[in-house]
């Protein structure tokens, strides 16, 4: 039985340290977009449509991933789109993205979407990591030209998960899901 949480300790993450690369920073590249829910983006039941979300997920997540890479990218893998709450008619959307992790030619980004309310309070309604992958004009993924540097013990915390992540997406890979 595969066991992701085993061995990350031997994994040798230094967070990016020994990566010769320039870096720059998760606020380098961080991205907030807000969106007032209209009916051109409710469901039936009167709720936030879900496609709706994904895609302005997609959106956010890429400008994030194309402001620190400086590189066309394109969504290779998204994981654990959780919805936690529902969002209706008139409500304010705040979706932030953040860097987690930069490989050689892929890199993740973590989206948190909320739900403003008038007084400035901020309610989770769902968490996104997605796994992009640079590419050139010709759709090939290329090298990524910058690192992350890792410099809190939350964007330690975050690098962390994001090789598990990682780690686990190889894993079903070879079982084929």
């Amino acid at each position: 039985m595969y066991d992701v949480l085993s061995g990350l300790g031997n994994m040798g993450s230094d967070y990016g340290a020994g990566d010769p690369r320039p870096k720059r920073t998760v606020e380098f590249s961080q991205v907030e977009n807000m969106f007032i829910i209209r009916y051109e983006n409710i469901n039936p039941t009167g709720r936030l449509f879900g496609g709706q979300l994904l895609a302005w997920i997609d959106e956010v997540a890429g400008a994030c991933a194309m402001r620190h890479t400086g590189l066309n990218v394109t969504t290779a893998s998204i994981d654990n789109l959780t919805f936690k709450r529902g969002a209706y008619l008139g409500d304010i959307v705040v979706l932030v993205a953040r860097m987690t992790y930069v490989g050689k030619t892929s890199c993740e980004v973590r989206v948190d979407s909320y739900i403003e309310k008038k007084d400035g309070f901020r309610y989770t309604i769902n968490r996104a990591f997605l796994t992009f992958v640079a590419i050139d004009d010709n759709g090939k993924p290329i090298r990524i030209p910058y690192g992350l540097d890792v410099q809190t013990v939350s964007e330690k915390a975050r690098w962390d998960g994001a090789l598990l992540r990682r780690n686990n997406r190889t894993h079903r890979k070879g079982v084929g899901f």
